[in-house]
């Protein structure tokens, strides 16, 4: 109980806060893998959505670990590689921003019907989609590193905690889409630009996390 009320006092809870709001946006801004969840609700039902979402936030733990003991190390040995690997995170980020500039903002939805899946093999494909993502680890990596949220704590601890709650918030968002898919669908298709919106917000979120990372401290 005690090393509970020493957790709860070394935690800077407007960074995590901060953190936590970032990942929601990042979830409901139009992506690959909302989408797909989107298409997978919409063909099949809620429950073969729910478990495509079940099968990509379960990958993202395989992304934290990485993460966890690999950045733990370079911030044990080295602040000036510390420091770049911020400084690559921040430009990363904004070359994101960048893209999803370039980017067309319609939201293509496939409304056809796709193949009947089991919830096993549709979790083990939402699985396997972010684990073997490579622009998930490098977006890990760009964006953990500035919202550790305690100086006393133990980096590796607080690498999970970050990574369950943006486990979470993807949970909430993309599960909210699965089971609303129907009338989020209609929404999209009746409101030709929510596509834009959506994609100022995802700019928006990733020039901001850029800049805190520029001006954040270890």
């Amino acid at each position: 109980m005690h090393s509970l009320f020493l957790f709860l006092e070394s935690v800077n809870y407007p960074i995590l806060i901060g953190f936590l709001v970032s990942s929601l946006a990042l979830a409901i801004s139009p992506g690959p893998d909302n989408i797909f969840v989107l298409t997978q609700s919409i063909s099949n039902g809620a429950k073969s959505g729910l478990a495509t979402v079940y099968g990509l936030v379960s990958g993202c733990l395989v992304h934290t670990t990485l993460l966890a003991f690999g950045v733990s190390e370079i911030i044990k040995r080295s602040d000036t590689l510390f420091f770049a690997i911020k400084l690559f995170g921040a430009m990363y980020l904004l070359y994101l921003a960048y893209q999803v500039y370039r980017s067309d903002a319609s939201i293509l939805l496939d409304n056809g019907n796709q193949p009947t899946q089991t919830s096993s093999k549709l979790f083990w494909k939402g699985f396997t989609m972010n684990v073997l993502n490579p622009k998930v680890t490098i977006f890990f990596l760009a964006f953990f590193p500035g919202f550790l949220f305690s100086k006393e704590l133990n980096t590796v601890i607080q690498f999970y905690v970050l990574g369950l709650l943006f486990m979470l918030s993807a949970l909430i968002v993309f599960g909210a889409i699965a089971i609303l898919a129907g009338n989020i669908s209609k929404y999209l298709t009746s409101h030709k630009k929510a596509g834009v919106y959506l994609k100022w917000v995802q700019i928006i979120v990733f020039v901001g996390i850029a800049f805190y990372l520029f001006l954040s401290d270890k």
